[in-house]
């Protein structure tokens, strides 16, 4: 069970009290979650369904017996992994699953190419040995698959023993008989799992010389996916499909992103199986695009949810698809008239920052004993992440490339005019990473964030008169 589905309720809030329990920043996983959460609306101002794009590929990859492979990039808290949810429901009938996170399986720090790989081998055969009824086809990979694979390690002595120590204790858990191949295997992959997790304990040379063995391994790898997905579509019809998300997270060093996606952007051009990678959208726009291992038209960019029009003009059309959100998880008498449309406008359309808006405002009010959010609490609430913006557009000795603030806010103010040439200027990318630049529509025009204008209008960089999140009186 998911962190969201275990403290997540799905049915509005009516009190203020309950509030957190249905705005969670976590994804929506659950069948249940989605039915009572997603709304379509927000699509239609985004630029368009892109999982319905990716369903239609991934329909044509299954019936042409071709590898699909895609990336899909947007903010984070535009909702990638919601809409990913929402793809695994719409395929079920045809794929299989196996979604990763790199958070959580991976050392975000420290993790290497090769590690992914090797993930990915584990998975597949575990999960393919699983029942039918399991989500797996009840069929462990051949002996000589499994030979393969313990052979590659045939140089890595202490590799193998703790292998063989973790099989003594997985193995009856899995059925395996003692010294079976298999059981030696699982072993093996229990403790390449959890080397693979805490990779900064692990020892240099061990890493280069798996490298240096790169190639073969992809070859025993996509030898492991042939058998894997035969089996799968012999017993249930379905093909394994690997969806491995949060590589745009923060904590995630660039140089890690940079080795797995460009660098090795082999290991995914050859491997002969179904993948969706999520990936930073600065990554997206820089030199290194066209290195990427996702064909251009398979890359699916997540657009936020604009508040704007390009003359910073309201767009009703977006405030409302968010406000549709907003109503699906709360009742919206819990706001005093006018509050609720300063905290969309205030989020930029991002939903994990709407929803932290909300919840600091809900906590201000219970705080002073009320029932409804007034103006004070959705200003301090305002003030609160205006603050975190205001931090992001900082220096930093953890950035990899010295821009300075007047600088920044220089290529903000004419990316807010409707600067053309302004929009592909190398700093630009950083500022999307930030979430201080949004892109908006699907047609790849930028825009400032509302409470960075803000910011700018602060400074007097920005003429009060011109901006258009002071004068409606929004923020």
């Amino acid at each position: 069970m998911s962190q969201s589905s275990a403290v997540q309720q799905t049915t509005p809030a009516t009190s203020l009290e309950d509030v957190y329990k249905t705005l969670q920043p976590e994804p929506l996983e659950t069948p249940e979650e989605l039915a009572a959460f997603y709304q379509a609306a927000i699509n239609q101002v985004r630029g368009g369904d892109k999982i319905e794009r990716i369903r239609l590929r991934l329909g044509r990859a299954y019936r042409d017996g071709i590898p699909f492979k895609a990336c899909v990039m947007g903010h984070r808290g535009v909702g990638k992994s919601t809409e990913l949810s929402r793809l695994i429901e719409r395929i079920n009938n045809q794929f299989r699953v196996i979604r990763f996170s790199a958070m959580t399986v991976l050392d975000p720090g420290s993790f290497r190419p090769l590690d992914v790989l090797l993930l990915m081998m584990a998975e597949v055969a575990e999960r393919t040995a699983l029942l039918v009824q399991q989500g797996g086809a009840g069929k462990r990979p051949s002996e000589a698959r499994l030979r393969e694979i313990w052979d590659w390690f045939a140089t890595e002595k202490d590799t193998r023993e703790q292998a063989q120590t973790m099989a003594a204790t997985v193995e009856a858990g899995v059925g395996a008989k003692e010294e079976s191949l298999w059981s030696k295997i699982v072993g093996l992959f229990a403790t390449l799992k959890g080397e693979i997790k805490f990779a900064a304990t692990r020892k240099q040379e061990v890493v280069e010389y798996r490298v240096s063995r790169l190639t073969s391994l992809i070859e025993v790898a996509n030898r492991l996916l042939d058998e894997c997905n035969q089996a799968l579509r012999t017993a249930s019809g379905h093909q394994w499909l690997f969806i491995g998300e949060d590589f745009d997270r923060a904590g995630i060093p660039n140089q890690r992103i940079e080795d797995l996606f460009v660098t090795y952007a082999n290991i995914f051009q050859d491997l002969r199986t179904h993948l969706i990678f999520t990936l930073p959208i600065g990554l997206y726009y820089s030199s290194s695009a066209p290195r990427l291992p996702f064909p251009g038209d398979c890359s699916f960019v997540i657009p936020d949810t604009p508040m704007y029009q390009p003359d910073h003009t309201a767009n009703a059309i977006g405030r409302e698809a968010v406000q549709k959100v907003l109503a699906a998880r709360m009742n919206l008498d819990l706001f005093e008239p006018e509050q609720m449309m300063r905290l969309i406008v205030a989020s930029g359309g991002n939903l994990r920052d709407l929803f932290s808006l909300v919840n600091y405002a809900a906590d201000s009010a219970l705080l002073r004993s009320a029932t409804q959010i007034n103006a004070e609490d959705v200003q301090g609430a305002i003030v609160n992440l205006r603050s975190d913006y205001e931090r992001r557009l900082g220096l930093s000795p953890f950035d990899r490339e010295t821009v300075t603030y007047d600088d920044k806010a220089a290529l903000l103010e004419r990316i807010y005019n409707g600067e053309k040439e302004a929009q592909i200027t190398d700093p630009v990318y950083s500022l999307l990473n930030s979430r201080a630049v949004q892109e908006f529509n699907g047609q790849r025009w930028f825009g400032v964030h509302p409470l960075v204008v803000d910011i700018l209008v602060g400074q007097g960089r920005l003429s009060q008169l011109k901006a258009g999140v002071v004068p409606d009186g929004t923020l």
